[in-house]
């Protein structure tokens, strides 16, 4: 015979051998599809308990005060986006026992679209239900945008030590005709219509494009400022760099007119409004949406930082 002797003993060890790691290799994937299934489940009942927190919010038909609270930066599909505060809004004044609205501010400010957006809501809401009061109570800080969406309430408290102002709009951006010319990289732009190459990043600034940049800045600023008025009225006591960009305490602002008084959320629900239950409106968004939301605006803030974007902050 050509077969060495024990032949057998070593195919037999092989066989072994090879079914010890298929066995393994079912395990690794029978853990791998349980850990899948258990964070599948993780996922769902988070869902489902943070549904069940905002269940407040559906009022039995006493009289309360409803809150809804604007977090963060006021842009597109964020926390802090139009379309989420102004469903939130619209719920809050339907909602059956609403005596009054308490908006919450904690925010630096954002898109001058977006945050005119819900003050014109704002307006809107007030004007349908005039016995329904809404008063804006602002934490940490209410600039720029915030303090846009602000000017539309009905009065605005804050804490002593609160950020209130910041008045203005900027348009930011970054130029890299430095780096290019140091590294040798030429910019071949076509376009049909002179100023398409609007205020370029990789072309060399044009004085007539920074004049209309200017031009279209003091236009939202303006738009900024008559929203203010508006919103305040006689309350504004006005000094000269009211409307240059600063910002001030919350103590400062009520003395400036910009804000009405000291309060918290508890306390303006007990001694303003006068109805000291307070049920929550805001509307909250699920893991998934909060995941994909933070993804998509962390891309398009990097391409807005290159190319440059209106920005009440």
């Amino acid at each position: 015979m050509d077969e060495k002797p024990g032949w057998e003993r070593r195919l037999l060890e092989k066989l072994a051998m090879e079914s010890l790691v298929e066995q393994r290799r079912r395990r690794r994937w029978g853990v791998f599809f349980k850990s899948l299934t258990f964070l599948f489940l993780g996922v769902v009942l988070y869902q489902a308990l943070e549904l069940g927190g905002s269940g407040d919010s559906l009022v039995d038909g006493k009289r309360h005060t409803a809150l809804v609270q604007l977090d963060g930066v006021i842009r597109e599909k964020s926390e802090a986006s139009a379309e989420r505060v102004m469903e939130a809004l619209q719920d809050a004044f339907e909602g059956k026992g609403t005596a009054g609205v308490i908006l919450r501010i904690n925010s630096p400010g954002g898109s001058p679209v977006q945050s005119g957006m819900i003050y014109d809501e704002i307006r809107r809401l007030r004007a349908k239900y005039p016995k329904i009061p809404l008063h804006v109570v602002v934490e940490d800080i209410c600039a720029s945008g915030g303090y846009y969406v602000a000017a539309a309430a009905d009065g605005i408290y804050v804490d002593k030590a609160s950020i209130v102002g910041s008045i203005g709009v900027l348009m930011d951006g970054f130029g890299f005709v430095g780096a290019m010319d140091k590294l040798g990289v030429e910019r071949r732009l076509l376009t049909a219509g002179e100023n398409k190459g609007f205020l370029d990043p990789f072309s060399p600034q044009q004085p007539k494009q920074l004049e209309r940049a200017r031009e279209m800045l003091n236009e939202v600023h303006q738009q900024f400022i008559e929203a203010v008025r508006k919103g305040r009225g006689k309350r504004l006591k006005e000094t000269p760099d009211m409307f240059s960009g600063l910002m001030w305490t919350g103590a400062r602002s009520v003395d400036m007119g910009l804000a009405d008084g000291l309060g918290t959320v508890d306390s303006v629900a007990r001694d303003v409004i006068k109805a000291e239950d307070v049920r929550d409106y805001t509307l909250k968004r699920s893991f998934a949406e909060r995941f994909a939301g933070e993804l998509g605006s962390q891309t398009a803030a990097g391409l807005s930082s290159a190319l440059g974007r209106w920005t009440m902050r």
